[in-house]
């Protein structure tokens, strides 16, 4: 992929996004409606992917199941939206953005008001499976958006860290509204009703609002030019440390509930709170991040907020649940710039036409971590007989994460194509 080609290609990006002038609509305009159409997108799908948290313990006790067979809540949507980016995600690059968004949103509100219609945990575990190939076929050609209406991979950054600051405000709406109505005595299913209707909202507004204009590329969207990206060591860097750093993320919205759940000491409230503190935090560091940006190297950022990071885990397996109550959910403040910033470097290098394919890759990644980390903390602990012994898993991955951050800070290996790829 050379500079050549890059050039010609935000040419034609840029030819693209001025047509719209024709339509009475101002580029500035379009990419304002883009971002916020993004921004809510991220905010409802949010509400339901990391409210399950605060959904298994329920789910737990209501159906009788181990904490492997109630991780399912959480994993087989994320392989649902793994599978979903990894297959689908060029489709974003073959049909347009537009198309492939209304296609998942609308799949994902039919999705979510399906869960009125039973009463099993099967049968939930498959409508969670639906949500989550919805979610990674509207994610995926959202992210490709975001990148397209983008000039440079700074501007990228400090767009996904505002796309991710809605997603965490989603968050914390989601746990937040499901704890009141486990403590109203209203079934927790009733968040997925609501999710349906905002995102029924969502889709009537997708299919009236301008996009920039696209033009396909067939030589770049097959499944097998999608498949080599496998081979590409920027794309499978940035990948593994996306995956790596959700697998650290996962663990305390997943688990931490469960592992505060005997506490009963005199900070009960806040354990009781604690993972909506984890993302009130993460969404505080999420809209911090344009201004730490525009003042620090990204790299040096990663390198010092992951080994923070990793202070957390550790201490909190070093000193037990008293520490564990108050660090984990600090670690969010730190977490809070990781996962948006990787994401947007990752398919920075990348030229336009090749967005929807890597955004798919990474989102593969993303969602594979994000159902086997916590899977495998469940079957560690269900072994154990504890919780606590999946986080001593947790806490390797922060340290494999903070290593990686390190290394990527002193030696700075996608610096070069970071900047051909803005040139």
């Amino acid at each position: 992929m050379n500079t050549k080609s890059h050039a010609n290609s935000t040419a034609k990006s840029s030819t693209q996004l001025n047509s719209g002038l024709a339509a009475g609509v101002t580029t500035e305009s379009i990419q304002r409606q883009v971002r916020w159409m993004t921004y809510l997108m991220f905010f409802v799908f949010a509400m339901t992917t990391d409210a399950v948290g605060v959904i298994i313990p329920q789910v737990m006790a209501d159906y009788q199941l181990t904490m492997f067979q109630a991780s399912a809540f959480h994993y087989v949507p994320m392989v649902a939206i793994g599978l979903a980016g990894l297959l689908l995600g060029r489709l974003a690059d073959k049909l347009g953005r537009k198309k492939l968004i209304i296609a998942g949103l609308l799949l994902y509100s039919l999705s979510c008001y399906a869960f009125i219609a039973g009463d099993s945990a099967l049968f939930f575990i498959l409508l969670m499976g639906l949500c989550g190939l919805a979610i990674g076929i509207f994610k995926t050609a959202a992210l490709a958006l975001i990148g397209d209406i983008s000039r440079d991979s700074h501007a990228h950054t400090r767009t996904m860290n505002k796309v991710e600051g809605f997603f965490a405000l989603g968050a914390i709406a989601g746990p937040a509204l499901v704890t009141l109505m486990i403590a109203a005595s209203i079934h927790w299913k009733q968040l997925y009703l609501l999710a349906g209707l905002l995102c029924t909202v969502l889709v009537m507004i997708a299919a009236r609002m301008p996009y920039p204009p696209y033009q396909a590329s067939a030589e770049q969207v097959s499944l097998r030019q999608s498949m080599r990206l496998l081979k590409d060591r920027y794309a499978m860097g940035f990948s593994l440390a996306i995956a790596l750093y959700v697998s650290c993320e996962v663990a305390i919205f997943v688990w931490l509930p469960t592992l505060l759940a005997d506490y009963s000491g005199q900070f009960a409230l806040l354990a009781l709170h604690a993972v909506t503190i984890f993302f009130i935090l993460r969404a505080l560091g999420r809209f911090l991040a344009s201004l730490i940006l525009r003042h620090f190297c990204w790299s040096s950022v990663m390198a010092v907020f992951t080994v923070l990071i990793f202070i957390c885990f550790a201490l909190s397996m070093l000193l037990g649940r008293d520490w564990a109550l108050w660090l984990m959910p600090l670690s969010g403040l730190f977490m809070s710039m990781i996962y948006p910033t990787l994401n947007s470097k990752g398919i920075s290098c990348f030229p336009r036409q090749q967005h929807g394919a890597v955004a798919g890759l990474i989102l593969a990644f993303t969602a594979l971590a994000a159902a086997v980390a916590p899977a495998l903390m469940a079957l560690l602990g269900d072994l154990a007989g504890d919780v606590v012994a999946g986080f001593y898993l947790a806490t390797l991955f922060a340290a494999l994460l903070a290593a990686l951050m390190v290394y990527n800070w002193l030696v700075q290996p996608a610096k070069a194509q970071l900047e051909k790829m803005s040139s």
